[in-house]
């Protein structure tokens, strides 16, 4: 079973404004003596960042394995073994996690092993989520 993140149109046009802004700091008066193919090759690199952050952003994904959850999202992935999930919760805070949010709470993953001890995700439907994740983790505290 697959669940699609949910996407959060302010943080796109966020990221799209500080990039836009980013990418005109070279057509700046002062930079009057830098060469055509330097004020490109910023602008490239600008347009291939925001393309990468969209990417990433737009493409996050759980997908419910047999053994596993994969969290996908652009080039990253992650499997998290049903086992080393201990508890599910709501989440608070809104800038942390797969899915950098800045309008709705999530939820928290609590595991076994990882870096902080927990990963912070965005379900489209977090009711349906939890009654999946509740079938494949029955000693898991929600």
């Amino acid at each position: 079973m697959v669940f699609r993140s949910k996407g959060d149109i302010s943080f796109f046009t966020l990221i799209f404004l500080v990039v836009l802004i980013m990418a005109n700091i070279p057509l700046h008066p002062v930079y009057k003596e830098v060469s055509l193919s330097i004020i490109i090759n910023i602008f490239g690199i600008f347009i291939i960042s925001l393309g990468f952050i969209l990417w990433y952003g737009a493409s996050i994904k759980y997908v419910f394995c047999k053994d596993y959850l994969l969290i996908k999202g652009g080039p990253f992935r992650r499997k998290i073994p049903y086992q080393n999930i201990t508890k599910v919760s709501p989440k608070t805070d809104g800038f942390t996690g797969y899915r950098i949010s800045s309008f709705d709470k999530g939820l928290e993953l609590f595991l076994k092993s990882a870096n902080l001890g927990s990963i912070k995700i965005l379900p489209m439907d977090k009711m349906e989520f939890i009654t999946e994740l509740r079938k494949r983790c029955s000693n898991t505290q929600i």
